[in-house]
């Protein structure tokens, strides 16, 4: 959870660290594949890429059978083991492997779940493990969707649609296999899903890189396209409009114009995580705090948040607070409404704590 106590003002917290990408999807969606393809650039060829399952794993058209007690140096010269039922103990020995010169010197992980996976504790992981803070950060979570089969999955089992609420991209697998008319039903079907991800469509797990790295916050002295585009917020949303969302999982946003007390913040996060916790199951964004130069950056998965981050400054003109929400079953009245009494009683006490009532975005 937020703590209540004063954020402290860290400067370059991101230097240094070492980003993470979660590549998940459902059975068959092509996510060794596509990991394959990546690790073969010359720009991957220092990736550490974990397994969270035993199994084979196909690398230059060999299969590479990884135990649960070895780290396979693959010929590209990426880092390949499996992941040993505990995500902080395999990271923590990487990298103390990899300060020790006993493996590469890699410089970012490739996390591939299994197709039945949540996603959710992956990211829990990694936005809140105090020993894993110092070393990595994490940069995006990569969804991968079967064109041929992902209509019926994602009406027949929860975790695809899961899988896609979370996703900061979206890749379609397999589009050579469908006809223009089920492809553009899907890709409509995945934006009410998610609105907010990026999506391409990928071939034999070919893609450009630069969709699938870097994609987080790299840096507190970001600039405003940066920041924008972490918070889902520079793509075009008038697609949104006349959408009927999926019936439990939503995406949305509230703004707030002027600063607001810290304190009736983490308040209004702790009270709908007691609540509703396991269906919050994304919270990102940026909050303007009374008394404070920079923005809190704020981020989340169901109950467990990554403690705040204070920017330096802020990227722009736009110094509003801006939260985007992933949530199952909890529209957006709900968390507006709880924010609305919360800061009722913050504004009674003196603090401002005012939401813009113009320009939301629908559910």
């Amino acid at each position: 959870m937020l703590t209540q106590a004063s954020p402290t003002t860290t400067r370059d917290a991101l230097a240094g660290l070492i980003p993470v990408s979660i590549v998940t999807g459902f059975l068959g969606s092509g996510k060794t594949t596509l990991i394959n393809r990546l690790i073969k650039r010359p720009e991957m060829n220092r990736v550490a890429v974990i397994v969270n399952e035993l199994g084979e794993i196909g690398v230059d058209n060999d299969l590479v059978q990884v135990s649960s007690e070895q780290m396979m140096l693959l010929n590209n010269g990426c880092l390949c083991c499996v992941l040993r039922g505990d995500l902080q103990e395999t990271l923590r020995e990487l990298f103390i492997k990899r300060r020790n010169g006993e493996i590469i010197d890699f410089d970012r992980v490739v996390i591939e779940t299994t197709g039945l996976a949540d996603p959710a504790p992956v990211v829990q992981t990694l936005l809140t493990d105090s020993m894993l803070l110092d070393q990595y950060r994490l940069d995006c979570v990569v969804t991968l969707v079967d064109a041929v089969n992902a209509p019926g999955q994602l009406g027949e089992f929860s975790e695809p649609v899961k899988q896609v609420a979370l996703a900061d991209r979206l890749v379609v697998t397999k589009t050579d296999l469908i006809a223009e008319q089920p492809l553009a039903a899907l890709t409509g079907r995945l934006r009410e899903i998610n609105p907010r991800a990026p999506l391409r469509s990928a071939t034999n797990g070919e893609i450009e890189l630069s969709f699938l790295v870097d994609v987080g916050l790299r840096r507190t002295q970001a600039d405003l396209e940066e920041i924008e585009r972490w918070l889902g917020a520079d793509e075009d949303h008038e697609h949104e409009r006349g959408h009927v969302h999926d019936e439990t999982v939503q995406s949305f946003a509230l703004r707030f114009d002027k600063p607001m007390s810290w304190t009736a913040f983490t308040q209004c996060l702790e009270v709908l995580t007691a609540l509703r916790g396991p269906d919050l199951l994304r919270v990102k964004g940026l909050v303007n705090v009374e008394g404070r130069s920079g923005p809190m950056v704020v981020q989340g998965v169901q109950h467990l948040f990554h403690p705040p981050l204070e920017l330096a400054a802020w990227p722009g003109e736009d110094r509003g607070t801006r939260l985007v929400f992933i949530t199952r079953g909890i529209p957006r009245q709900t968390v507006a409404g709880l924010f609305a009494a919360i800061g009722a009683v913050a504004a009674r006490s003196g603090s401002r704590f005012p939401e813009r009532p113009a320009r939301d975005r629908p559910n």
